[in-house]
């Protein structure tokens, strides 16, 4: 018998001009394609020129320099209508897509099609939901209590998954991929009889528990942040500029 995290997946990442899914944009994205866990890998990959300044921090972090993305990219309009459909490409397939915090990611491709195309991911996905795994809360809930960050590089290193060159787009989603077969085989016994759509499903819920439990912390420590409980995708609070 072949269980879900055997099988094949996609898996998606995004570097970007900074951390703000509202406001900021995206620079380079992969999305990767495998078959069976020692299959080889597909890639598609793609570059786009922001329109924005890339913070020296950004810099500091991925490498990826305004020169380099106005060499490189491409209209950012041009990149995210790509984007958006092949991950609707990869749900109508019926692929798991791995998206290592997936509210990141997908939130902030959401604002960037509204922004540049005048419509939304759900659009995109119309047809077919998308059936997103992601490791950080897969991680969360099935081993609640280890202590440490649950940062790529954390999650890699604990699982014994090769992150490769990380902060590039393509390695990390490589690392994701990797790191959600890695979890499934350790929790075979919890996870293998649901299939992706069940998972899907039960990491909104498990995501929200976990992200009310961090606004309580938040709350005792006197911290004015706010924690989102949606998941794949945050609301929308106001129109992104």
């Amino acid at each position: 018998m072949t269980f879900w995290y055997e099988g094949p997946m996609a898996s998606f990442d995004t570097e970007t001009t900074g951390v703000d899914v509202e406001h900021d944009r995206i620079v380079t994205a992969a999305l990767v394609l495998q078959d069976t866990a020692d299959g080889p890998v597909r890639r598609r990959e793609w570059v786009a020129d922001p329109g924005l300044p890339i913070p020296a921090g950004a810099t500091e972090v991925h490498g990826l320099t305004d020169e380099w993305a106005r060499r490189n990219g491409r209209p950012p309009r041009v990149v995210v209508e790509e984007v958006a459909r092949a991950l609707a490409e990869t749900a109508r397939a019926g692929l798991p897509l791995v998206i290592m915090n997936a509210p990141y990611d997908l939130t902030l491709l959401d604002r960037e099609l509204r922004r540049h195309r005048g419509t939304s991911l759900a659009q995109y996905a119309a047809s077919a939901p998308l059936l997103v795994l992601d490791p950080r809360v897969l991680d969360k809930h099935l081993d609640r209590y280890r202590k440490g960050r649950r940062t790529l590089t954390d999650l890699c290193a604990h699982y014994g998954v090769d992150l490769g060159t990380a902060h590039d787009a393509a390695a990390d989603a490589t690392a994701a991929l990797g790191l959600v077969r890695a979890i499934g085989a350790r929790f075979g016994s919890t996870l293998g009889a649901l299939t992706p759509a069940e998972l899907h499903l039960r990491q909104a819920v498990w995501h929200a528990a976990q992200a009310r439990g961090l606004q309580q912390w938040f709350t005792r420590s006197g911290s004015p942040e706010l924690v989102d409980t949606s998941w794949p995708l945050r609301r929308q609070v106001d129109q992104a500029a």
